[in-house]
């Protein structure tokens, strides 16, 4: 199933040469970790998995911002518009383990607005990538600065890292937070107001 919308495209289907290929190698992992991949419960896990990691992964082929660019208004607007509390799920390039939490974003306009809608996948689109969360944060605030080019935009993200609490430190509930700031934001008095607006503590 494809589904158009306003100048880019979303394809709901999968790959049969990179499902397969895909499928062979999380085959030998199985056999790898010892497991009897004969076994029912894990015959059809390599075809389930190839699946998931493509559509875990589907962010490579949207372009943030072409999303951005689909629905940008002109309107004398020049005040603090923020989007928080947006799911994030993500994988970890470093053991390939789930990062999750909620991103808070801001940005004051110059000229031109965005559908709000736009922003969530905007940070879908990058986060449905091997991530790390630093990377993440600066590639949200980047497109929506070169893209809306407004007088600043603010990102925030918390979130919870499986590679810390399921292996390693094995910490249960630390959360790690990132941020990235331009233009108006990078004045303190604005900072502090979106901050104190989306709730959360930089200290």
């Amino acid at each position: 199933m494809e589904e158009q919308k306003k100048g880019y495209q979303k394809v709901d289907h999968y790959n049969e040469e990179i499902t397969n290929a895909l499928a062979d190698s999380y085959l030998n992992v199985l056999k790898g970790i010892g497991e009897n991949v004969n076994r029912e419960g894990i015959l059809k896990t390599p075809i389930r998995a190839a699946k998931a990691m493509q559509f875990l992964t589907h962010g490579y082929e949207i372009n943030p911002a072409e999303i951005l660019r689909s629905a940008m208004f002109k309107e004398d607007y020049s005040q603090m518009v923020i989007v928080k509390d947006i799911e994030i799920f993500s994988l970890c390039e470093h053991h390939l383990l789930p990062f999750f939490g909620k991103a808070h974003i801001a940005y004051i306009p110059n000229g031109h607005i965005v559908g709000l809608s736009k922003i969530p996948r905007v940070v879908d689109a990058f986060a449905r990538r091997l991530q790390v969360q630093e990377r993440l944060t600066t590639e949200i605030r980047d497109c929506i600065q070169d893209t809306l080019k407004p007088l600043g935009v603010a990102v925030v993200i918390e979130c919870k890292h499986l590679c810390m609490s399921m292996r390693g430190v094995q910490k249960q509930n630390s959360v790690t937070t990132t941020s990235a700031f331009t233009g108006a934001f990078e004045n303190e008095k604005t900072r502090s107001e979106f901050v104190r607006l989306i709730g959360v503590s930089l200290i």
